[in-house]
């Protein structure tokens, strides 16, 4: 169904997901269901979705062995501290019914809070790989800046960053810097939170090419090296985003796609230079 994505640390990632925000919990398990039987084998959640334990209730539910499965989760902006970074790590893992996470993510560098120290934070989260409880350690929202600095001061490289990325807003800065280093990029709204699927450019390019506007985007970040975890509720439209690895863009349709970049205001999402929400 999905090729893979080699990371820095040996690992390998399906470069299609299933992102789980704002599914609201008591949907979580047959939303998840859903796409595992649609055949998704890589889901994301967080600890601020507050939806792990139905992860983990559709992942036991689907009969699936662990070594078919990919799963990732976040850690929450409250838990930043290196002891709390391990606690609520383990108790993701309880409501997860895992003993091993694949994927483990700081969510928000939050420079403004923790007097600036996401370094501790960071370092935290990789110990954990250490001690067998975690197989990748990655970030999310970070900078270049923020790259810079953790891997300066720990000498650790991220196997990921999860940064928004679509159409409007490539957010080639982040991308590029990540890059650089090896990191792998996952692209969170990857289809705009929906405000792409309407554009013209995109609309001609799907028509011409017998696909759907989600498609296309889709495959264009596939083309790009993007991991990428469209969400959806709907089964059909689920399946739908999953058929993107049986045609190509033209070079010049992926152009034609990277021309809609409208630099920062084509932003969705906060920037993670300020954002310092912590619930």
């Amino acid at each position: 169904m999905t090729a893979t994505i080699d990371l820095n640390d040996g690992t390998s990632i399906p470069q299609l997901g299933f992102g789980t925000y704002l599914v609201p919990p008591q949907d979580t398990a047959a939303t998840v269901g859903s796409a595992l039987e649609a055949g998704y084998r890589h889901i994301d959640t967080a600890q601020m979705y507050g939806n792990e334990a139905e992860v983990g209730q559709a992942v036991a539910d689907s009969g699936l062995s662990r070594q078919e499965l990919y799963l990732t989760s976040k850690l929450d902006n409250g838990n930043h501290r290196p002891d709390d970074v391990r606690r609520t790590f383990e108790e993701s893992l309880t409501r997860l019914g895992l003993d091993r996470l694949d994927l483990f993510l700081i969510h928000w560098p939050l420079p403004t809070r923790y007097d600036g120290d996401y370094v501790s934070t960071w370092k935290a989260v990789t110990d954990l790989i250490g001690e067998g409880m975690l197989r990748s350690a990655g970030v999310s929202n970070f900078e270049p800046d923020h790259l810079e600095r953790i891997i300066g001061e720990t000498g650790f490289v991220p196997a990921v960053n999860q940064i928004e990325v679509h159409p409007y807003f490539p957010n080639e800065r982040a991308r590029e810097a990540s890059l650089r280093h090896g990191i792998a990029v996952e692209a969170w709204g990857p289809l705009g939170q929906g405000a792409v699927l309407g554009d013209e450019v995109v609309a001609a390019i799907a028509e011409r090419t017998g696909r759907t506007p989600a498609q296309v985007i889709l495959r264009w970040h596939i083309q790009r090296g993007d991991i990428v975890f469209p969400k959806s509720m709907n089964r059909a439209r689920m399946e739908e985003n999953a058929r993107i690895f049986d045609f190509e863009l033209s070079p010049e349709d992926v152009r034609a796609i990277d021309g809609l970049d409208r630099g920062p205001a084509g932003r969705g999402g906060p920037d993670p230079n300020t954002f310092d929400y912590v619930g």
